[in-house]
This record gives structure tokens, sequence and C-alpha cells, in this order.
């Protein structure tokens, strides 16, 4: 894996992230889409929550603290495609679903320059992160640095998607 372009796409993703949460209304974020399930207040907390709790497991494994163990094929094969199997509906593990909550669009902007200020501090950790350390991902088991690094950007991929589809609710309402 190419660190350097992961770093890359995670910036842009973060941009699309930014840009689509200053096209929102203050009613609209936080409004319960007609499709039901999460608003996209609900979505960026979930995500930018989740992405930090993946970085301080990233850095568990970066800085050696993890467990050498193996990592399922399955989970090789969606590193290597860069992305979650398509149809399927995830459900988000208890631990995590208890956190998300409504917030503000600026609570959403303050969450994503965390995010970013936490991420760059990361960085440099990973470069020299054994393969070996691997720390437990509520679904997708032992992940080392690199392949947690992978895991945040697909997360984050996969739930841009999921605001394309709110969004299109609300389109298909009017």
């Amino acid at each position: 894996m190419n660190t350097s372009k992961v770093k890359i796409s995670l910036h842009l993703i973060i941009d699309a992230y930014k840009a689509k949460l200053s096209s929102y209304s203050d009613e609209r974020f936080e409004t319960t889409p007609p499709i039901g399930g999460w608003s996209f207040s609900e979505v960026y907390a979930h995500i930018f929550d989740s992405s930090l709790l993946s970085l301080i497991a990233l850095e568990h494994s970066a800085t050696g603290k993890g467990e050498n163990r193996p990592t399922h094929f399955v989970v090789k094969l969606i590193l290597l495609l860069g992305s979650l199997p398509p149809a399927k509906k995830y459900k988000v593990p208890k631990r995590l679903a208890d956190r998300v909550k409504k917030i503000s669009k600026t609570e959403a902007l303050d969450f994503i320059l965390e995010f970013e200020k936490a991420l760059e501090n990361t960085f440099p950790t990973i470069s020299n992160a054994s393969k070996y350390s691997k720390t437990k991902h509520p679904r997708m088991g032992y992940l080392n640095a690199q392949q947690w690094l992978r895991f945040i950007e697909i997360h984050l991929k996969h739930h841009l998607k999921q605001l394309v589809r709110i969004e299109k609710s609300f389109e298909t309402q009017k």
C-alpha cells in the first residue's frame, strides 16, 4: 500500500465532506431523511467519531501496542479493492451506534478539523510501523497501521455514498 497515495486520497475525501457540509442548510442537516435512517448530522457524527477512534487503533498498532494476529483473506481483499462489498446493509456495532447523535454543522466542522489534525499527527508513525503489530477492528478483525489507514479511507468513501443517497431522497420528496 502506498501511504502517500492514501494520504492524498484522504485529503480529497475530507474536502468533499467539507464541501457537502457547506451545501446543507442547518435545518436540512439535522432532518431525518425521507428514506429513514440517519440524518446528515448523524452520518457526520458517526464517520468522524469512528475515524478518530480508528486513528487511536492505528497509533496503537504503529507504536507496537498491537498483537501479531492474522488478517483474514476477505479483509485483505476489501483493503486491496478499496471498497466494502456492495449490496449489503451494514450494521454499526452497538458500542459505536450508541455514540451517534445529532450534531450541528459547526460541531461537524470542528469534528472534521480535529480529525484532520489527528491524521496529520499520525502519518509520521505509519512509515516505521511493524506489519505484525495489529489492533482489533469490531468487524474486520486485526489490522496493522497501514491497514487501519486504508480502512479509514474506505469507510470515509462509503459514507460519502450514503450522503448522496440521503441527498437523493430529499430531492425525490420535492
